[in-house]
């Protein structure tokens, strides 16, 4: 289907189903019960994990085939995010022609920076590429002000032009829109306790990651993504067969970043106030750990470590004293104390040294990120039910 073999199809048949499912995924607890902590099923949570699901996406084209680590990709988000303000504060609020200079944008800067870090490899690849995305914010927070907005940022105001939209009624906001579908607009579904929310904005950009992921696919199993795994697997090698190497890491490199700038246009479309803070170098450290977190190399990996972070910075960084006090009230208090006192620093604002210590396993015992991990758990399920038919099975005598 679409050019995909079976085993292909049937992976991106699950994407599918889980971003168009996921307000019923992550709203698995009721609402007003002690688990409702849990739930993640509400617009922003959802629209983080198919945006950032694309940046990671993006980046294991570069990381997972190439083997070039890259401490700067944060920069081509923060470049493709604010391209895409302008177009929204100078043309329309149709999130369209935002996304698709975003993209543009984005993959000229990739283009500049890759032609000069790619004359590199290495640590000095990685540290080029960190010196550009930090430059690049200093530019954006200082310098460049009257462009970036310096330290308040961008966002959409009445007397912007617009040339594309008509004038805004008395107390009317700007919003970002879809032909006129707002970006905000939701619908609520109860069922029983629980309520779910389908939200414009996120299932726009959960259609929009489905194509980046079907494009990735594409991609990896292309004669091109043949090159750059042979790039990987031995560039040296690879150049004393008379083959320049360089022109297809400089591509991969250029789709990296335009999958960047992809993410960031569709984080301006669901919140339209952008800042330098998306180029800082913790934003490109981030998107190293959601793919190798995941299983860089592998297709889906980067997804799931990109739902996974995002997952646990928005739930996890919500626990505080008070609501560990209402898990273990039942306790007698002695207890009690002592056992909010030892969860307490690995929750709320601790909730990265939780990630630290996940990381650490993963990479210990889990080299292949969490999608090796669940390659080993079905694989036990098929070990164990191969076994179950052999002993149910008949057995002839050997004559």
């Amino acid at each position: 289907m679409f050019g995909l073999n079976s085993k292909d199809t049937k992976l991106l048949l699950v994407v599918i189903a889980l971003t168009m499912l996921a307000p019923f995924i992550l709203n698995p607890f009721p609402e007003g019960s002690a688990m409702a902590q849990f739930n993640g099923g509400y617009p922003d949570l959802m629209q983080r994990l198919v945006i950032f699901g694309i940046f990671a996406i993006g980046f294991n084209i570069l990381f997972g085939l190439t083997g070039y680590l890259s401490f700067g990709h944060a920069a081509f988000l923060g470049v493709g995010s604010y391209a895409a303000i302008w177009m929204m504060k100078l043309l329309t609020m149709n999130v369209i022609p935002a996304i698709m200079i975003s993209v543009l944008v984005a993959g000229l800067f990739s283009l500049l920076v890759g032609w000069i870090s790619l004359r590199r490899s290495g640590i000095y690849f990685s540290i080029l590429t960190l010196a550009f995305a930090q430059m690049s914010y200093s530019l954006a927070y200082s310098v460049l002000t009257p462009i970036t907005g310096g330290e308040t940022g961008l966002q959409p105001k009445i007397n912007d032009p617009r040339i594309l939209d008509g004038a805004l009624a008395a107390g009317e906001t700007p919003r970002a829109n879809l032909f006129g579908l707002e970006m905000g607009s939701s619908y609520e579904m109860t069922f029983g306790n629980w309520v779910f929310t389908f939200n414009a904005g996120y299932y726009i950009a959960a259609v929009v990651m489905i194509l980046a992921f079907y494009l990735s696919i594409r991609i990896f199993r292309s004669p091109f993504g043949m090159m750059l795994r042979a790039v990987k697997s031995n560039q040296q090698r690879l150049n004393y067969t008379g083959l320049n190497a360089k022109p297809y890491t400089l591509a991969a490199f250029v789709i990296s970043g335009m999958y960047a700038g992809l993410a960031g246009g569709l984080l301006v479309a669901m919140d339209t106030q952008v800042g330098a803070e998306r180029m800082f170098w913790t934003a490109s450290g981030e998107v190293v750990l959601m793919t190798i977190l995941g299983g860089a190399g592998t297709l889906i990996g980067p997804v799931l470590g990109a739902g996974f972070i995002k997952y646990m910075e928005n739930i996890v960084s919500k626990i505080n004293k008070t609501v560990l006090e209402q898990w273990f009230a039942f306790m007698p208090d002695g207890i009690e104390d002592f056992i909010i006192t030892i969860v307490y620093p690995f929750v709320g604002k601790g909730w990265h040294l939780t990630l630290g210590l996940l990381f650490m396993l993963v990479v210990i015992f889990l080299p292949g990120g969490l999608v090796q991990g669940g390659q080993k758990v079905f694989g036990l399920f098929r070990r164990k039910k191969a076994s179950d038919e052999k002993t149910d099975g008949k057995t002839t005598p050997a004559e």
